[in-house]
């Protein structure tokens, strides 16, 4: 096709694929945090974020998302997205009072 790109995504399949991948990132630290933490102020919900940005990165190389040629938008786009969605998650799931 015309329109791929090297690594064989388009620019709106490599778009989705990116969203897809930080917002579920996000998500599951989120889950992850509520699980392990015993609290808002302990700091394994902050390591278990940290490692959800560097697992996307990894995990869209796997798919075909060509990460190395990512500039600063890029990488501030995947830890805006999903740090929100770590945090959201792990806050209702805290003020819901649900425990694991």
């Amino acid at each position: 096709m015309a329109t791929e790109t090297e690594a064989g995504l388009t620019g709106h399949v490599r778009s989705v694929t990116v969203t897809t991948i930080t917002a579920l990132g996000g998500v599951a630290a989120g889950l992850l945090s509520a699980f392990l933490a015993e609290s808002a102020t302990d700091q394994i919900g902050l390591a278990i974020l940290l490692a959800a940005l560097l697992a996307n990165l990894g995990l869209m190389r796997v798919v075909g998302v060509d990460v190395a040629n990512f500039g600063a938008k890029d990488h501030l786009y995947n830890a805006f997205m999903t740090f929100s969605l770590w945090y959201v998650t792990w806050g209702v799931l805290l003020t819901s009072g649900v425990s694991f």
